[in-house]
């Protein structure tokens, strides 16, 4: 899938704000704050279920990288979400 598609698509649903369970959480980290190396993805089923995490890893920008956001599509339709947040800015790790 085209990276500009994949990124919309995420978008459009974080915009939709909370619609229900399932939701999954995305959160970007990396060495530096304006590179974003690792993205987790994590699932919640229903109220109150622990989270099951999924984790990519990229050498350049994961935001950027159309492998991994396609990836983030797949799992969105595969999995039924409703409900996406996305977590703000790059978590810098050392």
């Amino acid at each position: 899938m085209n990276l500009d598609k994949s990124k919309k698509r995420i978008a459009k649903k974080i915009k939709m704000g909370f619609q229900g369970y399932p939701e999954i959480t995305i959160s970007y980290s990396g060495s530096k704050a304006d590179l974003a190396e690792q993205v987790a993805i994590s699932f919640v089923l229903e109220e109150g279920a622990e989270a099951m995490v999924e984790g990519f890893k990229s050498t350049t920008d994961a935001r950027e990288d159309e492998v991994i956001q396609s990836a983030i599509v797949k799992i969105i339709e595969r999995s039924g979400v409703k409900t996406i947040y996305l977590e703000p800015g790059v978590k810098v790790i050392s």
